[in-house]
């Protein structure tokens, strides 16, 4: 899973679009960072960039966001209606992809020593990046905003985590930064079935995590109850992790209960409009739908499609674009407008647009690239997709044995089983395209200059470290597929009997992919050097033959028994 991180920078300047223009260019100067927003705000004289990339890509982005805001921005001089403590204000990392938060936490300590020693601007942490449990909170971290940092700075308590000292004119200037790392925050609106905000609000209160007030009697007018702290005694709601409020919008004549998830692990998104739904039904109200602000990660709606699917008693084991089409209906994500996935899945947004692979062809165009004079795609590539086909032959089987009428108490079982079959076929789909990016390299190798002997040197090395290459991934892709076979052996003992000569060609297929992925092993296992490393990687690969042509043996008399 590729490693993905989102940051979102908040810059206090809001007005002067060339100072704004040139922070976001240095955050853009970085190879492979995609900014995904810039939202100026001129009452706030704030802004705030979001930006994704790789872990590496997205702490460099922002640490040249900060020095150019630190550049270009004196808080001496800024005046705004947003709280802020410096030209860079406010720094979280938010995971999205392949990596957790508590990584994300370390990349946030570094990187706010980072300024700190380079830039010489003091920083704090925050959220999941704090050093202690009273830092986690950003309105504790900025208490009194920029003008406090003048007694702040070097106090005890009250100092920044990296850089304290006592005032100065270079802190005058820059201000301070506040740098962490929270989870994936996302933005719902639920809409309802009235055009009463009342109504939207106290649904708003039922569930939200602080909830409402306590009263003195049961009229909401009635006077709050005062604990011993002076402050109200609340009422908690219960979604934890979320902030809500109901509204009315006049551009869809619905009221709507608002909510921000701050902790999409406490409370997902399939979680919340669940509670919602059952806090307005007690109120006589009907969540019609759902509308989701700004992005939301892949992950969230997978999880979501699939708590439906299992509220159905149907399988899990599909393709994502399914699950996540069961979310969108699920939660009625398309009831206000088309919700299309590109435009608000956060890892498909910042997919590449060009460079599609073998697996985007249709299957004529694939059969058409393979039979024309290129090379490539050859057996490698065809080994993984005939390896890809047994493993969806398996699932299909899988996922009809889950949804026979009478099996009702075995559904889960099969879908367990076809979510298995759901990742050999990603891992041999993806072996596909690999196989035949392993072939390029070895040509591109060949390609190398070999005018002198240090250039031949490298361009043997460089062969010889493509052919190993070339070698280890049809070897791969003979362990993904012999993988696939306990799935088909599964179905066509356990599964549907209508489908078993599914799981009979399933296992013709298997055997076909590690016996074709065979030939790849040992003809570029030929160009290596390394006898050792040759051999070791042969032995292997016999291995794994011989036991395949068992394996396809079992599978076939199960399946010629049955039939």
């Amino acid at each position: 899973m590729e490693r993905i991180v989102e940051c979102v920078p908040n810059f206090s300047e809001g007005r002067d679009m060339k100072v704004i223009d040139s922070i976001v260019d240095a955050i853009r100067e970085v190879e492979g960072i995609r900014v995904l927003d810039v939202d100026p705000g001129e009452a706030t004289n704030r802004t705030v960039v979001t930006f994704v990339g790789s872990p590496e890509a997205v702490t460099e982005a922002a640490f040249r966001g900060v020095r150019r805001a630190a550049e270009l921005i004196d808080m001496r001089k800024h005046t705004g209606a947003h709280p802020r403590i410096g030209a860079t204000d406010v720094l979280p990392l938010i995971p999205v992809s392949g990596i957790t938060l508590e990584e994300c936490a370390g990349l946030a300590r570094k990187l706010a020593e980072r300024i700190a020693t380079e830039l010489n601007i003091p920083t704090y942490c925050y959220e999941a990046a704090a050093f202690t449990p009273g830092r986690k909170n950003l309105a504790v971290v900025r208490k009194g905003e920029y003008e406090a940092l003048t007694e702040r700075a070097d106090k005890e308590g009250e100092a920044p985590d990296f850089g304290a000292r006592p005032f100065d004119e270079a802190m005058a200037r820059s201000g301070a930064t506040v740098v962490g790392a929270r989870d994936f925050l996302i933005a719902v609106n639920f809409n309802l079935n009235t055009t009463s905000t009342r109504r939207a609000n106290a649904i708003a209160f039922d569930v939200r995590e602080k909830g409402r007030p306590m009263r003195q009697g049961p009229k909401v007018t009635d006077k709050p109850v005062i604990g011993e702290d002076g402050k109200p005694v609340m009422i908690p709601g219960t979604l934890k992790g979320t902030k809500a409020i109901g509204w009315y919008i006049d551009e869809y004549g619905i009221a709507q209960v608002s909510m921000n998830i701050t902790d999409i692990a406490a409370t997902p998104l399939h979680k919340a409009f669940d509670e919602v739904c059952r806090a307005a039904a007690e109120r006589g109200v009907r969540v019609t739908g759902t509308e989701i602000v700004g992005l939301v990660p892949r992950r969230t709606l997978i999880e979501a499609g699939k708590y439906f699917l299992r509220k159905q008693q149907r399988s899990t084991g599909i393709s994502d674009d399914e699950i996540i089409r069961m979310a969108v209906k699920s939660m009625g994500l398309d009831d206000l407008k088309p919700f299309v996935a590109s435009e608000k899945v956060i890892e498909d947004l910042i997919a590449p647009s060009e460079g599609k692979g073998l697996i985007d062809l249709t299957c004529k165009g694939f059969a058409e690239e393979t039979a024309s004079e290129s090379p490539a795609p050859g057996g490698g590539s065809i080994s993984a997709y005939m390896g890809a086909l047994a493993a969806a032959l398996g699932t299909m089987v899988a996922n009809l044995s889950a949804h026979k009428p009478g099996w009702d108490d075995r559904w889960e079982t099969f879908s367990d089983a076809a979510e298995t079959g759901q990742t050999h076929l990603r891992e041999l789909l993806r072996l596909v395209d690999e196989d035949t990016d392993a072939f390029n390299r070895i040509m591109d190798a060949f390609k190398l200059p070999k005018a002198t002997d240090e250039e031949k040197a490298a361009r043997t090395a460089a062969i010889q470290e493509a052919t190993l290459y070339a070698t280890q991934v049809p070897l791969r892709t003979m362990k993904a597929a012999f993988a696939v076979f306990p799935l088909l052996k599964q179905m066509a003992s356990d599964g549907n009997p209508a489908s078993v000569s599914d799981a009979g060609v399933g296992a013709l297929a298997a055997r076909s992919a590690v016996l074709g992925a065979w030939l790849n092993v040992k003809i570029n296992a030929a160009g290596l050097k390394d006898r050792a490393v040759a051999d070791a990687i042969l032995a292997e690969a016999a291995a794994i033959a011989a036991e395949s042509e068992t394996c396809e043996r079992e599978v076939i008399e199960i399946v010629n028994s049955k039939i």
